[in-house]
């Protein structure tokens, strides 16, 4: 009997054919016709339908507006001390006794009862690593070596005319920093470099091409010993007033 794909069927071990009686068949038999059965033919798509998936399709994609969680991977919190119409019972869900139970309690994030925390426990890294603020910078550093390249003779150096050589990018913290000038390189002519710090090789080869350093006043930094001293020198330097005149009374009419 011959078997054509077309017209086979695979059902429970079996090849029937439509247009006669079943008979039993080998896996390598079955192979090509199974092939051909499991083939699907697209459904020729319309205009409509198109457009209906590619609208289903664009609804479906994600969005801020329709991002949330799983459905049940979140519960709402239970409400604690409530009174009895809450349903957490005589002791409003804070159990019978214990710290936690008492008005006022709470434990702060990291406590463990008395011990060492891990977080004191755990060895720490320097600078920002670590978290230190001593890691951050201070200056914006410029070596003498790159002032010779972008520089000539009598121009002058500051901040504001190292940002606009575009020798700087300045942005968020980095903005607020003072200059420092290092003395890496040489410098064959002279320049007036305004900056708030020099280092001692910087200064040195600075003024031994002929060249200035002036350094310029940082604003000082806020301290409640300053601060005093700033309002009582203020007080002082300011005039007298005339002390206000009594009010007139009906007694001082009178007499």
């Amino acid at each position: 009997m011959a078997l054509h794909a077309p017209c086979a069927h695979l059902k429970s071990g079996l090849l029937v054919n439509r247009s006669s009686s079943s008979a039993f068949a080998t896996g390598r038999q079955l192979r090509p016709a199974t092939r051909f059965s499991l083939k699907r033919k697209a459904p020729h798509a319309t205009v409509a339908g198109t457009a209906e998936g590619a609208t289903k399709e664009f609804a479906d994609r994600f969005r801020l507006n329709n991002l949330s969680p799983q459905k049940g991977a979140r519960r709402q919190e239970k409400r604690k001390g409530r009174g009895y119409g809450s349903g957490q019972g005589g002791t409003c869900g804070f159990g019978m006794r214990g710290q936690k139970a008492r008005s006022g309690s709470g434990v702060r994030h990291g406590f463990e009862g008395g011990q060492t925390p891990l977080f004191r426990r755990l060895p720490k890294l320097k600078g920002i690593a670590g978290g230190m603020s001593a890691g951050l910078p201070k200056y914006i550093t410029v070596n003498l070596s790159t002032l010779s390249k972008k520089f000539s003779d009598g121009e002058e150096v500051s901040l504001e005319s190292l940002t606009q050589k575009r020798m700087l990018n300045l942005s968020g913290r980095e903005a607020k920093l003072p200059l420092k000038v290092l003395g890496d390189g040489d410098l064959a002519f002279k320049l007036t470099i305004k900056a708030a710090k020099f280092s001692t090789s910087a200064k040195e080869k600075i003024q031994a091409a002929g060249g200035e350093a002036v350094e310029v006043p940082q604003k000082a930094k806020w301290t409640r010993a300053l601060h005093k001293r700033k309002v009582a020198a203020a007080a002082a330097a300011a005039p007298k007033k005339a002390p206000a005149p009594k009010p007139i009374t009906k007694k001082a009419v009178k007499q």
